[in-house]
């Protein structure tokens, strides 16, 4: 009776409140979103057979969750990246995957509802949302490759060692399985952001021409760059910086056409 009743007020909490961020949209320490939340995800999960790992975190487990945790929200854009069902889903009390169904219109409705003084204004925020992403994707990148060298260095001594716990290999598994799964919700969160910004791009392009637009573009390009490698898994990739291309081909700008590369600013 009294787990049903803690986990019936976890529930409530979770519908009329996201997770506080911090400094630069990292995760800020809450009981609730912390331990409570959490506690009550791994049971559910484990209600639907997902599994469910026993082990601490690490603490380079600890620090990829926070540097992701950017990327799953966007508290100034008043939930367009559906804050409170991120939260549900990152503490697995609601099952994985409600991120699939999320709308890449939400963020161009935020930035028409938005009121500005001067309509180029929105392309400042686009291109201001983009260079903060840009920016925080390096450290974001080694914060998941740091992770996956610890699943692989698991792995290894599980292997090569004796005298271990009977579920030490069972929470092995789950742990990878957890980690996978939070490194590939990044990945379609990366994705999400970036076809929200292209589609935002284009419709402001035809409500509100302006030559503002070009620079965006620009850093939407160098965007996309990261996102091809996040779903490569490339994160471990050393190097490189925003390059202006993968593999030798190189991201079009839309201003360019098929076979012409006279840039044609908008009027």
């Amino acid at each position: 009776m009294r787990l049903g009743v803690i986990a019936l007020l976890t529930l409530n909490l979770a519908a009329c409140t996201a997770r506080p961020v911090g400094d630069f949209g990292r995760a800020a320490p809450s009981w609730t979103h912390d331990v409570a939340m959490p506690a009550n995800g791994r049971v559910r999960a484990a209600e639907r057979g997902e599994p469910v790992s026993r082990f601490n975190q690490t603490d380079q487990e600890r620090l990829m969750h926070d540097r992701v945790w950017r990327f799953l929200v966007a508290a100034r854009a008043k939930d367009w990246v559906y804050d409170s069902q991120a939260e549900l889903q990152r503490t697995r009390i609601a099952a994985p995957g409600r991120d699939l169904q999320f709308r890449t219109d939400r963020y161009y409705a935020w930035l028409t509802r938005t009121p500005y003084n001067s309509s180029p204004t929105r392309y400042s925020t686009v291109g201001r949302h983009i260079v903060a992403d840009l920016d925080t994707l390096p450290a974001t990148f080694a914060a998941i490759c740091a992770v996956q060298e610890i699943d692989r260095q698991r792995a290894v001594a599980l292997s090569g060692l004796g005298n271990l716990a009977p579920d030490a290999a069972a929470n092995v598994a789950a742990r990878k399985y957890e980690n996978d799964a939070f490194i590939a919700w990044f990945v379609r969160a990366l994705t999400y952001r970036y076809d929200s910004y292209d589609h935002a791009l284009d419709n402001l392009l035809v409500e509100t021409p302006h030559e503002q637009s070009i620079a965006v573009d620009d850093a939407l390009r160098r965007l996309r760059v990261d996102v091809v490698r996040a779903q490569r898994g490339e994160f471990c990739v050393q190097g490189g910086g925003h390059r202006p291309g993968i593999g030798g081909v190189v991201i079009p700008s839309r201003y360019q056409h098929s076979g012409d590369t006279e840039v044609v600013l908008p009027k």
